[in-house]
């Protein structure tokens, strides 16, 4: 009997201690649970009061940054405030925290980041960067908000119509981090006097949608050292298993990527920046009605890169722009946090590849004139133009496949090898070529192109030579 009441005083014993534990467990959780609840409605009432207070001292008709002298070179701000606590801040970002630890998130909050172009998809880019920690944001854009504008823009509503786009995208980055320093300007980026936007900038993110001030602002991020992520054509795209991160020296199929290629290219500048593009080739597409007073203006092509882009109207699929948006937005702030995303993936083995069409071009070259040669007169760059942008990749030869091995051959072998003067061929087109207009093999005579392959792959050609000469002036080659 004794050992039994030991036994049955001892389980009371841990009944009542394991009941205490879990009552004082229960309390301690209630009483964070209020606590938090407690800061959280404090922060809620904050926010009203602040937004209350910039919109009955708004004589704008939207809110505009008021930019304040750091009180000290620190990512850590919220001392100066109005009190906010760090504890809540780093609360709200304590999903980025568990990512990147605390020395990354250090890195990010006190970077700085310049948006060049705040449409479609430099406004996701912003509202992201701002979600993930960035504290200093510069947006720069001169256009306003249009009711066609909210199919795609990240913070635009009807109320904004007529607005800056900045300051929309303002009102809501400080909506959602009250210690985000924003500075909107309502200017267009140009390079004789753009230094003073660019100022502090650890990147620079280019939105912009007008090609020849996207290669003046890349080609002064580049001489000065800043980094910069550029935006290529979202526009007339609907596929977003095509979007990719990749140096603008392996994008393909992009117009806007490949028009913005070659004038860094002729510029000096041929690889070391970061894109996001799409390998997607649009179908049939129509661009939208443009009022008579354009046409006026001069030459308004149908389907190309134009010098001014906002001549055209393109279609838009919303949530295109969106998704390059977060791409750029993704790409920076792991490379602020010092963890960047390695390699990323172009089109795989696109190097190799223009490797051997060279190498085949010149072991073909060795044949044609019966010795070896070492060098030919153009390099690789010459086959990525060739392959890339003047044959897209496709076979010279109707219906115009992807070849499975393609090759590049002079076309007429009477003139000499030249941008004009090569050509795409698959690997069994290229052998009949070498053949029956070389005379390689056990061909009876030559004959010329025209004859093998007819007129209308000759008028190909006579295309293909008219766009190198553009390309040739347009270069100064």
């Amino acid at each position: 009997m004794n050992l039994l009441s030991v036994q049955s005083h001892r389980t009371q014993l841990v009944i009542t201690a394991l009941s205490a534990c879990f009552i004082t467990s229960t309390l301690f959780a209630a009483y964070n649970a209020y606590t938090r609840r407690e800061r959280r409605r404090n922060l809620n009432d904050d926010i009203i009061r602040s937004i209350t207070a910039r919109e009955e001292g708004s004589q704008s008709g939207f809110p505009m940054a008021e930019v304040e002298a750091p009180a000290e070179d620190t990512y850590i701000r919220a001392n100066h405030i109005d009190g906010y606590d760090e504890d809540l801040i780093k609360e709200q970002l304590a999903r980025n925290y568990a990512f990147f630890g605390d020395e990354s998130m250090a890195r990010v909050r006190g970077g700085s980041v310049v948006v060049v172009g705040c449409g479609g998809v430099g406004s996701w880019a912003a509202v992201m960067l701002v979600r993930s920690g960035v504290s200093k944001i510069r947006l720069v854009d001169f256009d306003y908000v249009t009711l066609s504008s909210l199919n795609r823009h990240a913070t635009a509503t009807l109320a904004d119509v007529g607005t800056p786009k900045v300051g929309c995208i303002e009102r809501t980055l400080k909506q959602i981090s009250k210690w985000v320093e924003v500075d909107s300007r309502v200017e267009i980026w140009r390079k004789e006097d753009g230094a003073s936007l660019l100022e502090g900038a650890d990147w620079v993110i280019d939105a912009i949608d007008n090609i020849t001030t996207k290669v003046d602002l890349l080609k002064y991020c580049h001489d000065h050292n800043i980094q910069v992520f550029s935006s290529m054509g979202a526009s007339a795209k609907c596929d977003p298993t095509r979007i990719q991160i990749s140096d603008i020296s392996y994008t393909i199929y992009d117009p806007l990527a490949r028009s913005v290629r070659r004038r860094l290219r002729s510029l000096g500048v041929s690889s070391g920046i970061p894109v996001v593009y799409s390998t997607e080739v649009p179908g049939d597409v129509r661009l939208l009605p443009l009022p008579e007073e354009e046409f006026h203006k001069g030459d308004v092509k149908e389907l190309g890169v134009f010098n001014d882009f906002r001549v055209r109207i393109l279609p838009v699929l919303g949530p295109l722009p969106c998704l390059f948006g977060l791409y750029i937005a993704t790409y920076v702030i792991c490379a602020m946090a010092r963890k960047p995303i390695l390699n990323p993936l172009p089109i795989k083995n696109r190097r190799k590849l223009y490797e051997r069409l060279l190498r085949d071009l010149l072991h073909r070259e060795s044949k044609l004139v019966c010795e070896q040669i070492n060098k030919l007169p153009i390099d690789e760059d010459d086959v990525a133009f060739i392959f890339e942008d003047l044959y897209l990749g496709r076979s010279v030869v109707p219906p115009h496949n992807v070849p499975v091995r393609p090759q590049l051959l002079r076309w007429d072998p009477t003139k000499p090898l030249t941008l004009e003067n090569c050509v795409v061929f698959e690997f069994r087109e290229a052998e009949k070529h070498s053949k029956e207009c070389f005379g390689i093999g056990d061909a009876k005579e030559w004959q010329r192109p025209v004859e093998v392959w007819g007129d209308e792959v000759q008028s190909i050609v006579e295309k293909k030579v008219a766009e190198v000469a553009k390309y040739r002036a347009w270069v100064g080659l």
